[in-house]
């Protein structure tokens, strides 16, 4: 598991529209980087759609957000016309990145244990560095608390800048 002040790992994948985005691409403003288990399901429905609503707000604090799953870019070309989203998807069907920070590993569901995503979320700092981690995550209202950390950091460091 990755923590506060680790670099984040590196990372290409292709978004939405086949395009390859890599950590540098979005590196020079915050990014909100989070790992999601399946397109188009309840809970990961819920959780984007709770980011594209709060979306502006985010932007307003500097921040970006995208999206990885192991869905392909077609599953996640229909997710975000079916649910309206307005954030970057990417597909990280082999799970390397997953892996990397974290995010893919034992699961329990009803007594069972298997391998799979774990809904987990992390602020990057314009300089790639980890601001915040949040593993093993419940979807509903995490945005709103990504939002609310967001802030605290953004407070801080503009606390710091000041001193």
């Amino acid at each position: 598991m990755l923590k506060q002040g680790d670099q984040a790992p590196h990372f290409a994948l292709p978004n939405q529209d086949g395009i390859e985005v890599a950590l540098n691409d979005l590196l020079g403003r915050v990014l909100v980087l989070y790992f999601y288990p399946k397109d188009n399901t309840s809970g990961c429905s819920l959780e984007a759609q709770d980011f594209t609503a709060l979306l502006e707000e985010f932007d307003l604090n500097g921040a970006s957000i995208v999206g990885i799953s192991p869905d392909s870019q077609k599953s996640h070309k229909r997710f975000i016309e079916n649910k309206q989203l307005q954030i970057m998807l990417l597909s990280d069907q082999e799970k390397v990145v997953a892996s990397k920070y974290g995010a893919f590993g034992e699961k329990k569901l009803y007594g069972k244990t298997y391998e799979g995503i774990i809904r987990s979320t992390f602020i990057i700092g314009e300089d790639g560095k980890i601001l915040e981690t949040f593993y093993n995550v419940k979807a509903k209202g995490h945005a709103q608390k990504v939002l609310e950390r967001l802030k605290e950091l953004k407070g801080k460091s503009g606390e710091e800048k000041r001193s």
